[in-house]
């Protein structure tokens, strides 16, 4: 199960573009939460609040205690807009969740000990994360902040697929139930091919070594 954090925030009593305009510029981010068969609620949080959370993987994966004016609400977040230069949150939405439903969550994967593995200290081999999260169904209170992938016994030419991955308790992969095409390579270890130059071929018209040069017409 993942950390419990807690995002504080404050319900918005305006709505519209003019208003989410003037909430920026007093460096708070508007946000909508719904779900879970509540209606929706307009909220605003501190901009540095949104920006430091949205450093951590957590704040993409994890289920947050969104405390809104002292009610906490269990949310995901489903949705966020950033400007397209600058450091800024734009607008964010949340998903109210319901503690006896199972959610569907994309969670990040961690490899561990690669450069200490066998591929990992075979000059030539290239090792590919195909992957860097996976879609993970289960409970809230069973959602892993991340999952883990050991990478230490992996040697050249191996191929570790989605089920090969090991999940905690409660936790499963949905696209795996799809049949074995969804079965997808996570990591594999290939040894890259060293490219033979070839020698130019000689000039067209040139002479070949060891022959006279043609004699020059006057």
């Amino acid at each position: 199960m993942s950390q419990t954090h807690e995002i504080k925030a404050e319900v918005r009593k305006d709505a519209g573009k003019g208003a989410s305009r003037r909430l920026r510029r007093a460096a708070y981010v508007p946000a909508v939460v719904y779900g879970a068969g509540q209606p929706p609620q307009n909220i605003q949080i501190e901009h540095n609040t949104v920006l430091l959370a949205a450093k951590h993987e957590w704040f993409f994966s994890s289920v947050l205690d969104l405390n809104v004016d002292g009610k906490v609400q269990k949310v995901l977040v489903r949705d966020w807009q950033k400007h397209p230069y600058k450091q800024q949150m734009l607008h964010m939405d949340f998903l109210r969740i319901d503690e006896n439903h199972a959610i569907r969550v994309n969670v990040p994967l961690h490899f561990l000990n690669q450069e200490s593995s066998p591929a990992g200290k075979t000059s030539g081999v290239v090792i590919s994360h195909n992957l860097t999260e996976v879609e993970v169904s289960c409970l809230p209170k069973d959602l892993p902040e991340f999952i883990e992938l050991d990478l230490a016994d992996l040697k050249p030419g191996d191929i570790i697929h989605l089920s090969q991955v090991k999940l905690p308790k409660g936790v499963e992969i949905p696209a795996l139930h799809l049949g074995a095409d969804h079965d997808i390579a996570v990591v594999t270890a290939n040894a890259v091919k060293e490219e033979v130059e070839e020698t130019p071929a000689a000039a067209e018209g040139a002479p070949a070594e060891g022959e006279a040069k043609p004699a020059e017409k006057k």
